[in-house]
């Protein structure tokens, strides 16, 4: 049987609907998440790195059920303009609400520190402006004290600077628009918190504090700084580590405190192919430290919960999810969305066939010769362990849509598809070329160093069936297998399984494509492949008999 529409639904939901909730919170990648609460109402923002639209912006009424509201940026600052700059771009922003507007900084590891503004977390947001121009200070977050003194404290990557595991103030102006010194070092985790990083600088009580992570992604744990002056000298404690739970490294976050006097604490787990994954931790305070998740052996240090009862916000919300699959209905792309680089309107349209998305057939980038450096997919986070996703699309290549007078068909490839894609990644496409149409299954890997592909298995389709449905069902640990279909109903496996794998700095990634030969001028094609839904499914449906 097929995924109807009528069948769509959510295949991950955090709410229990008895007034818990289970982690993680947001089954998908939303790395280095910072959090705040306004009102009655919370905003997250979390890395981008090179996808576009970029800094995300996500809404809750309870920290639980969040739904995606916008971006901050739609494009990257100079530099990103012609190729796929994989792991570079947004990294750690931190989001804050000061002076009624909200504030977002981040870094660019290579350009800067970056802040905009926005009078509603919605958007409009302002054009990017460069707080300070410097390489390899990353992870920043701005800090308004009580006196009106603006501060910013930051991280270092070794990769650009040479610096690791060390932590840094700035005075910052009021305005929040420059850095007015060069800093001073507040913290030397060499020792003790490795790779120290993400840090959240906050006031509460007689302390500052400054939240982050040490020890690394994958094994590390949360530490907490505390000192009475906001140059230190800082103690430090470690406030929440994986103990024994089953969540690794309990990783970059932020707190809030709720009106009802409750305190939360919002990270990332890193799942690798699945990406750094949102959990919600209840947090307490004793003897004017933290204690983030539970305390189960009385050491004062918390491990994470994986169910617990939901914030107290004085009611209960409905249960939400940021959205999956599409039907392509509305004149704009799905907040879901995003591009692997800076995106170019002519890539694509939703008006040019009413109820479909166009992908246009794109050149790659000079000197690419595989996908792993196509900047025109259009990407979606993997949204939970486990689900079965189907495309339903038709392939129109430029043998059929030009009718140009010296248009040579024979000497043009094109193809259209569906890719799972990470360093190393996996794609089912229709693709035509001088001997005409054929599905092909084709294996590749990239690295900034080198990329290679070859077609595994293929199939030959007749010219004029050029609608096709493309599967994928994955399982646990990421484990993924691939389908085709000629009538939506009969599905036919193809290819070996595929154990995805992380991208630069992300997780692997669910995409759609459709390309020209990189040997071709832009001009020549006029090939565009039509997409009319792209479903999710909680159903591990496969080969149907």
């Amino acid at each position: 049987m097929s995924i109807s529409e009528s069948k769509v639904r959510p295949v991950w939901v955090a709410d229990l609907g008895n007034g818990t909730y289970r982690n993680p919170v947001l089954c998908a990648d939303y790395s280095d998440p910072d959090v705040i609460r306004v009102g009655e109402d919370f905003y997250m923002t979390a890395s981008s790195f090179v996808s576009t639209p970029g800094l995300p912006i996500l809404h809750s009424k309870d920290l639980v059920n969040w739904t995606l509201i916008g971006h901050a940026i739609d494009q990257l600052p100079g530099g990103y303009d012609d190729s796929v700059r994989h792991g570079d771009g947004v990294w750690a922003p931190a989001i804050r609400y000061h002076d009624g507007k909200y504030w977002i900084y981040f870094s660019a590891p290579d350009e800067g520190i970056y802040m905009t503004t926005a009078e509603h977390p919605a958007g409009p947001w302002t054009p990017l402006h460069m707080v300070q121009e410097v390489k390899g200070w990353i992870d920043p977050c701005p800090f308004w004290d009580e006196d009106g003194q603006a501060y910013l404290v930051h991280a270092f990557a070794r990769s650009r600077c040479g610096i690791k595991s060390k932590l840094q103030i700035c005075r910052m102006s009021p305005d929040g628009t420059a850095l007015l010194d060069d800093g001073i070092i507040i913290f030397d985790g060499t020792d003790h918190h490795p790779t120290i990083e993400g840090p959240k600088l906050y006031k509460r009580g007689g302390y500052y504090y400054v939240f982050a992570p040490a020890g690394g992604v994958s094994v590390g744990w949360q530490t907490v700084l505390r000192a009475e002056n906001i140059w230190g000298p800082y103690e430090d404690k470690i406030v929440l580590h994986q103990g024994d739970s089953p969540i690794n490294g309990p990783h970059q976050g932020g707190y809030v405190e709720l009106e009802s006097g409750e305190f939360w604490f919002m990270h990332f787990q890193d799942r690798e192919a699945y990406g750094r994954i949102i959990h919600l931790q209840p947090m307490s305070w004793e003897n004017d430290w933290p204690i983030i998740g539970l305390d189960t052996k009385g050491d004062g240090i918390g491990e994470p919960v994986l169910v617990h009862k939901k914030p107290d916000v004085g009611r209960a919300w409905p249960s939400a999810e940021p959205d999956t699959s599409d039907e392509f209905n509305q004149p704009v792309l799905g907040l879901q969305w995003q591009w692997q680089a800076n995106h170019r309107l002519q890539w694509y349209s939703l008006t040019a066939n009413p109820g479909h998305l166009r992908l246009y057939a794109q050149p790659l980038p000079a000197g690419a010769s595989t996908l792993y450096h196509a900047m025109n997919i259009l990407c979606q986070k993997l949204p939970a362990p486990a689900f079965t996703a189907t495309v339903k699309l038709t392939f129109t290549p430029s043998s059929s849509s030009c009718t140009c007078s010296g248009f040579d068909s024979e000497s043009l490839e094109e193809l259209a598809g569906l890719t799972v894609f990470g360093h190393e990644y996996r794609y089912l496409a229709l693709k035509w070329a001088g001997e005409g149409l054929e599905l092909v299954f084709v294996e590749g890997s990239g690295s900034k160093e080198k990329s290679s592909e070859q077609v595994t298995a293929r199939v030959p389709v007749a010219e004029l069936a050029r609608t096709i449905y493309l599967r994928t069902v994955v399982v646990e640990e990421a484990v993924f297998s691939f389908y085709y279909s000629l009538d939506g109903i009969s599905y036919h496996r193809i290819g070996d399984e595929f154990a995805a794998v992380p991208g630069g700095w992300v997780g692997a990634k669910l995409g759609l494509f459709c390309l020209q030969d990189k040997q071709a001028d832009a001009w020549a094609s006029q090939g565009f492949v039509d997409i009319d839904w792209f479903r999710f499914s909680e159903e591990k449906e496969g080969a149907s008999v």
